[in-house]
Formats: structure tokens, sequence, C-alpha cells
């Protein structure tokens, strides 16, 4: 048996051969605790079974999870397995939940670190569109102590996770701005469904990335589809407005999101990779920070290659999918003029600007200036990588998209 203080919850999990020097995940013992901790037993459709016993046995194998890492990706288990036990309980008291009407208008994928958080906020600030919470992410069901209309105790969990991850890896301040009440990404939910990149990005688990690579992910989605009616009912206000999505998940698997959101347009944001990929290696080692000790050049040495799979697997996608589903989004045009980026999106989904919008969007840019933020300082080779590698992984997507 071994207990952590995760996020000021005492957890205890029995390992199935743990010692307290090498905690390992068992499936039943996590689906057990997550019953305990809601007093619920229902997980409805258990095909997230198979994917959460590969990431067992990736993280078991090849996670190097220090004891508070294993703590702190314990209670990530635990809350989404909570969530869906809250989630499968309220849907069969409250069956209307399932005739809420979603609108999936826009998608925003591309490689990470080209401006799509700043921009996805930026877009769910007009007026007539709404986001997944950061806070709501976390936790997509009620916690105890919420009430209607207001998650007070969701948004306090949020803000202890915040702290924490803080408190151990500081740097995330200018990698990635975390707000518990600021639009962020459904790779969050999905991924305590034990799919998407978000698993493969906090646990350093090349196998199980390998794995998802083949993995038909529909399931997941149209249990997003869910989620989105579940948050929506939630929160009344929500009605009748439109939906945006964002993830660099939706670059590698383009097509399980354009087919699960067939209405919606793919906003597809753009940077050259020469400083996508040191941004995003840096921040991945950042991440494993909170759970793992894995050297720079592990770190870069898995992200590179990952990165340019998924540039390749999207161009191919991109093929099939035709372009007219297509909007792209040049970083260095959003940097100059974030307002008219903004427009363009907004006009190609059907949402008329006017003075209300105009003025919704300057102000959410008057208070998110990139300066507000610590720099983010990072480089090539502090990860082991070099220029001309990059420019050659990445030759036809620059050749096209970075000029």
């Amino acid at each position: 048996m071994a207990a952590f203080l995760v996020f000021g919850r005492d957890i205890t999990v029995m390992a199935s051969t743990a010692t307290i020097s090498a905690p390992v995940f068992d499936r039943e013992t996590l689906l057990a605790a997550a019953r305990e901790r809601t007093g619920l037993s229902d997980f409805g459709d258990t095909w997230f079974f198979e994917p959460m016993d590969q990431y067992i046995a990736a993280a078991n194998a090849e996670g190097k999870l220090t004891q508070a890492g294993f703590g702190g990706q314990t209670e990530s288990i635990l809350k989404g397995l909570a969530s869906r036990l809250r989630m499968v309980d309220d849907i069969k008291r409250y069956p209307e939940i399932l005739d809420e009407t979603v609108e999936v208008a826009a998608i925003i994928l591309g490689l990470p670190r080209t401006g799509s958080t700043i921009f996805h906020r930026l877009l769910a600030s007009a007026p007539g569109m709404t986001a997944i919470r950061w806070y709501e992410a976390q936790n997509y069901a009620p916690l105890p102590g919420d009430e209607p209309g207001n998650p007070v105790a969701r948004r306090a969990y949020a803000e202890a996770m915040i702290e924490g991850w803080l408190n151990l890896s500081p740097e995330l301040a200018s990698i990635h701005p975390l707000d518990p009440d600021a639009p962020d990404e459904e790779i969050i939910i999905l991924g305590q469904l034990f799919i998407t990149t978000m698993v493969e990005a906090m646990t350093f688990i090349p196998s199980f990335a390998k794995w998802l690579d083949g993995y038909d992910q529909s399931k997941g989605y149209e249990d997003l589809k869910t989620i989105l009616k579940y948050l929506q009912w939630q929160d009344p206000s929500r009605r009748g407005k439109k939906w945006i999505l964002k993830s660099p998940q939706n670059l590698p698997y383009t097509d399980v999101i354009a087919n699960a959101f067939p209405q919606a347009v793919l906003v597809m944001t753009h940077r050259d990779p020469l400083e996508v990929v040191p941004s995003y290696v840096s921040m991945e080692a950042a991440l494993y920070k909170l759970n793992s000790v894995h050297s720079d050049e592990a770190v870069g040495g898995f992200w590179f290659p990952r990165l340019a799979s998924w540039m390749k697997r999207f161009e191919e996608a991109r093929a099939r999918i035709g372009e007219d589903r297509f909007i792209d989004i040049d970083y260095r045009e959003v940097a100059k003029e974030p307002l008219r980026q903004a427009q363009r999106v907004l006009a190609h989904i059907g949402v008329p600007l006017d003075d209300a919008i105009e003025a919704a969007l300057a102000e959410f840019m008057a208070g998110n200036k990139r300066e507000q933020r610590p720099m983010h300082d990072y480089s090539l080779e502090r990860f082991g990588l070099n220029e001309a590698d990059v420019r050659e992984a990445f030759a036809s997507y620059r050749a096209r998209y970075i000029r």
C-alpha cells in the first residue's frame, strides 16, 4: 500500500506488486478506488479498458515515475474514472442530458506551440462562442461541494493543481498560460479515457505512443460528444452557442476528428518547425519533470521524430479530407493582427461581425498579451537536436506553409 498527498487529496493506492520504492498501476485497484471515491459502480461502456491496459503496461515498464509522480498520475486516472461514474449516473437520473444540441463549429489543429492556445481563447471570447474550460477538463462532472452555476469545488481543485504544477516545474508559467476558467483542450478529457496524445505528453511511454497510432479512437470521440452535451446541460447559458475545440492531438488523428464532427471547420495554425520543435520539446521536458526523471536528450530523441510523424500523417489526411474543410492561420499574422485573423475564422463559420464581437476580441487581447508572462527560453541544442535534421524532416510542410 502506498499513500500520497496530491492536490490536497490523501490518496492511498494498492498496487499489484507494490512497494513504496516501486509502485505500479493495476487496473482493478484503480477501478475499485474510483468506485470508493464516488459511491458509484457503473462505468457505462467499458471500451476504454483496452487503452487503459496499454497505458498501464507502458507506464509500469517505461514511465520511470517518481513516488510523487506515481501519486500525481494516480490522481489523474482516478479523477477521470470518477467523472465517468458521475456522468453515467447523472444521465440515468436526467436522461434529457442526451437531448442537448451541441454545435461544434470549429476545431483548431496544427503543430503544438503554433499560437493555438491564445487563438483558441481569443475565438472563444467572442459573443456566441463557447469552449471547454480548464477546470471542466480536469473534472467534467460536478464534484461534491459544487452548486448549479457555481462550480466552487472544481475551481478549487484546478487552482490547487496549477499551484502544485508550478511548484514542481516553475518554467510552465512561461510555456502555457494556466487559468482555471480559460478555454483549454479536449484532450485533457480524452486523456482520462487513455487515448489521445495527452497520455504520452504526461508520461514518457514510447511503446504506448506506437500502439496509439494504430488504435481507432472513434469511440472516444463519441464519448466526447456526450461529454459536451453534459457540460452544456450543466451550464444552460451555452445553449445556442457555437463550440470551438482545440488540440495538437487533432494533427496526427485528423481523420478521426473530421469524421466525428463533419460540419466543423478545421482551423490549422502554422509556425516554422525550427521554432516549434525546441519549444514543444522544452514543454514536454517541463511536463515530465512533474512525474519522472528523463534526460533532455531522451525527451528530444522521442519527440522530434514524433512531431515529424504527426505532420506526415496530417498531410496524408488533409489530401483525403479535401481543402474545403480547412482554413489556414499563420502564427506571424496572429502576432501582428490577431483581431483580423479571428474575424476571418468567425466569418468562415457564420458568426456575423459586429461592434460587440470586435469589442470582446479587443478586450481579450488587451488582457492576454504575451509580454504579460515570463519569456520561454529554448533551443534545439539543449535537446541534442540540430537545424539541418528539422529542415529535412519538415521540408514539404515548410515549402507549402512557411514562407
